[in-house]
């Protein structure tokens, strides 16, 4: 049966989705568009003219008579703008005219292409039209003398969510930028007393305890006494002391008792300083190295503190078949307790690179990882090239441009309105 208190933030995320869907379809009629190119809606020459698909898969543009394939050539090659020419519907040399593609992307950013002749009769431009294929495009042609000009959007990857919703959904963005990919690996293990720090505390000549001065859990001094027995054999009183400081974790015997020669009575440790020995499986053990930051944390209420691998112990723990790690804490305020489970985040190496957005960021898109920028209220994907990743951040090698604003929280709800909104690769 499922509780109230599991129902209640289920329903407030559904929620929110249905806004975010109700809300997107305000804007699904001309979804995709960025109104950043409405004043090209009207009055433009050539704008409406297109005439479908012609022979090679381009769009066909039409104008006066002429008339200009246009495609993007992507089989077997870097994207390139190719164009085929006619007039009254039959075909022309490349050498009969010229044509320019001029692109404007999200944010206003303007590439140019401009093709030409190519032996096989069509024209192609030399540079690649770099993905996402999502813009608004312009094309400026030249046939046998007569200009012509057309100008459409072609967007893809690409939605607009208003400002309020992407709010109430949890949508977030930030700006990308450089950082430090962390090689961490996370263990578990236990604190230990630190060997040569535990003493025991033994009666010297048999005979009865007259007192004892300490219980367990007592901090003692170096000298304190501990316990008074009255010797067997002198008759006499003698005096045991703690010979460390530290705090008393065993005591034996009882008052009126008769303590036997050598008889420990006390166990006292030193918990200045306590071991971390973690268990290390695998090849972990090859990769882990003395010397690399350790942050040591109690698994009963999280405090954590940080310290320094000092050694990799030789050969295995029996029972579990693992490598020990030993780092060294200091517990001078005495809030480490020798016993305690522990887990702890062994930071092998710290790269940095200039370029990386958190995990949460990533998507994937047809084929692509793919991250969300966010210019406006218009969000568009981003193919990005990954590097080297940690358990929060990965390393962008391209695709992405510094102080890009991407989305790095709720990315999977970006995903889905623009799935939703059926945008193709159409150019």
């Amino acid at each position: 049966m499922i509780s109230a208190s599991t129902v209640r933030p289920l329903v407030a995320a559904f929620a929110l989705t249905l806004l975010l869907v109700a809300c997107a379809g305000d804007h699904g009629a001309d979804h995709g568009h960025d109104h950043e190119h409405d004043h090209h809606a009207e009055g433009e020459q050539g704008h409406d003219e297109d005439a479908g698909r012609g022979d090679h898969g381009g769009r066909l543009l039409q104008q006066s008579g002429y008339m200009v394939e246009l495609a993007i050539a992507e089989d077997g090659t870097p994207p390139r703008y190719q164009a085929w020419l006619y007039r009254n519907g039959k075909p022309l040399p490349g050498s009969a005219g010229s044509v320019e593609v001029s692109l404007q992307r999200l944010g206003n950013v303007i590439e140019h292409h401009v093709l030409t002749a190519q032996p096989d009769g069509s024209l192609m431009a030399p540079s690649i039209v770099g993905e996402p294929h999502s813009f608004y495009v312009e094309v400026r042609a030249t046939i046998n003398g007569q200009p012509l000009r057309w100008a459409y959007p072609s967007y893809e990857g690409r939605t607009e969510i208003a400002a309020a919703v992407a709010e109430q959904s949890g949508i977030r963005v930030a700006p990308a930028g450089a950082g430090i990919i962390v090689d961490e690996h996370e263990v578990q293990g236990l604190l230990t007393p630190v060997e040569g720090r535990v003493a025991s505390v033994t009666a010297r000549f048999p005979g009865p305890i007259r007192s004892l001065r300490a219980n367990v859990g007592d901090p003692v001094r170096a000298g304190q006494p501990l316990a008074t027995i009255e010797s067997n054999l002198s008759l006499s009183t003698y005096t045991l002391t703690s010979p460390i400081t530290g705090v008393v974790t065993e005591r034996k015997g009882t008052v009126g008792g008769i303590a036997a020669e050598n008889a420990p009575l006390f166990e006292v440790v030193d918990l200045a300083e306590l071991w971390v020995d973690l268990h290390i499986f695998g090849s972990d053990a090859q990769h882990i190295r003395p010397g690399v930051p350790v942050t040591v944390t109690r698994l009963s209420d999280g405090s954590t503190v940080e310290t320094t691998l000092e050694r990799v112990l030789p050969g295995l723990a029996t029972a579990s078949q693992s490598t020990v790690a030993r780092a060294t804490i200091d517990n001078g305020d005495g809030e480490w307790r020798p016993g305690s489970a522990v887990k702890a985040r062994i930071t092998v190496a710290r790269d940095p690179v200039e370029l990386m957005v958190p995990l949460a960021a990533l998507q994937t898109f047809r084929d692509w990882d793919v991250v969300f920028v966010r210019v406006g209220d218009t969000y568009e994907i981003r193919p990005v090239e990954l590097g080297k990743r940690d358990g929060e951040r990965v390393q962008i090698l391209s695709g992405l441009e510094p102080g890009a604003q991407v989305v790095v929280e709720q990315s999977y709800l970006v995903k889905a309105d623009i799935e939703k909104s059926g945008a193709s690769h159409d150019h």
